[in-house]
């Protein structure tokens, strides 16, 4: 028989994230629980935060009934409730995992499970505030990572007058999103604000002061190199937050195992976001999160719906420090714009060709303009935009919707302001 359960609930959701607000918005009667003290908040935009171009409050989600700063401890399956950490117990009928991501820390001499005064992981809001707290005008910042969040990073703290150093172990910038050519555009970019950018190499340690609270006082490159930095911030990527799934034994293989109806091993457990892995893709943005969240919100509504996949997209800004505030997000291509010396660069899909691609490449020096699409059978597999934006919008949506393209359109027409359609 089963034991009595306290503030059962029809759905309860672990984690308030973006996933797990926006569940809450379109299910009623959710109960969430969130670890973060904050209220639910677009973790898209804290780069915007550290620059001092926002405040908290500005990157808020709509307002959600959250538990806030409880964490669940166990997950018990059998009676369908969960154990928080201040003692309470919640039943459900589903559960659902929104737990994220963790970021990653990579194995350097000294960094242990204590980080040192100085060494900061960039994924919370915490992280964030901690971070602005710590830079100041002339402050030696190393930013270790130089994927889209270490760029981020980089271009805020400069922002705040840090002398910033950006450390990247593979051989260009933004290796997921861009091409060799237009990551060199970035890093041009990035060196106009400042930023000191070093590519293909490797990070062995962290040197510290000694003592019962040690501060970072050096990165120690492979090479034996030390870039001095009063500040590192790890941007080394993430990990699907998946431990309370696996000690309830549900299948978790790089994330939690869900069907296309985000459902885990446990009929009654859902799982979506950063923690979710499905058809083999842990996908580790915002817009899978979302998209996520709408399909899980039809199915627990008793509604036909599928999760096939996410054509992934992201979005980011770059600016000079004199630019006017936009508003970044995760939904389109992964798009870096401003005006007044920023940065207007755009990319979806995969802009690496494969054999039998056809690619097209067009540049202008005098404008700083670069654009190439890679076409594989009848579809847009991808490309990369810097400079002039103006056909990116249909060029993106042919991508994401995957239409065919037009059997009389040419490669060069793809490229025109228009996108050729």
């Amino acid at each position: 028989m089963r034991t009595q359960r306290e503030n059962a609930a029809r759905v309860v959701v672990i984690g308030a994230g973006m996933a797990g607000a926006r569940l809450a918005a379109r299910v009623p009667g959710v109960t969430v629980i969130g670890e973060e003290a904050h209220a639910p908040y677009n973790r898209v935009l804290l780069a915007e935060v550290l620059a001092g171009r926002y405040e908290p409050d500005v990157i808020a989600l709509p307002p959600a009934e959250v538990r806030r700063g409880v964490r669940v401890v166990r997950i018990d399956r059998a009676e369908r409730r969960v154990l928080c950490d201040d003692g309470g117990v919640i039943g459900y009928e589903r559960l659902v995992l929104a737990t994220g991501s963790n970021p990653v820390l990579p194995p350097l001499r000294g960094l242990g499970h204590m980080l040192p005064d100085g060494v900061h992981p960039f994924r919370t809001l915490d992280d964030c505030l901690a971070l602005r707290a710590a830079v100041r005008p002339g402050v030696r910042a190393v930013v270790i990572g130089g994927g889209l969040l270490g760029v981020s990073a980089a271009r805020a703290l400069a922002e705040c007058g840090a002398q910033v150093v950006l450390a990247q172990q593979g051989e260009h910038l933004m290796e997921r999103q861009l091409d060799a050519e237009a990551a060199g555009m970035l890093r041009r970019h990035l060196e106009t604000l400042g930023v000191e950018v070093h590519t293909e190499c490797r990070v062995r340690g962290l040197r510290c002061t000694d003592g019962e609270t040690p501060a970072v006082r050096a990165v120690e490159m492979a090479d034996g190199y030390e870039l001095e930095a009063e500040i590192t911030v790890l941007a080394c990527g993430v990990r699907p937050r998946a431990g309370l799934a696996q000690a309830a034994g549900l299948e978790v293989r790089k994330g939690i195992v869900v069907d296309d109806e985000l459902r885990t091993s446990d009929p009654y457990i859902h799982a979506v976001g950063d923690c979710a892995e499905h058809d083999g893709k842990v996908y580790g943005l915002a817009g899978a999160a979302l998209e996520q969240a709408d399909v899980l919100a039809e199915v627990l509504a008793g509604r036909p719906a599928r999760y096939g996949g996410t054509r992934a997209l992201t979005r980011l800004t770059l600016r000079s420090p004199s630019a006017a505030p936009v508003t970044a997000g995760t939904t389109g291509a992964a798009v870096v714009s401003g005006t007044s010396g920023g940065l207007d660069l755009a990319a979806f899909g995969d802009s690496r060709p494969m054999p039998g691609d056809d690619v097209i490449r067009l540049a202008d020096a005098t404008r700083n303009a670069y654009r190439t699409v890679v076409v594989r059978g009848d579809r847009l597999a991808g490309g990369v935009l810097f400079g002039d934006l103006a056909a990116v919008g249909t060029l993106a949506r042919t991508w994401q919707d995957d239409d065919p393209l037009p059997a009389d359109t040419s490669l060069l027409h793809l490229l025109t302001n228009d996108g050729g359609f």
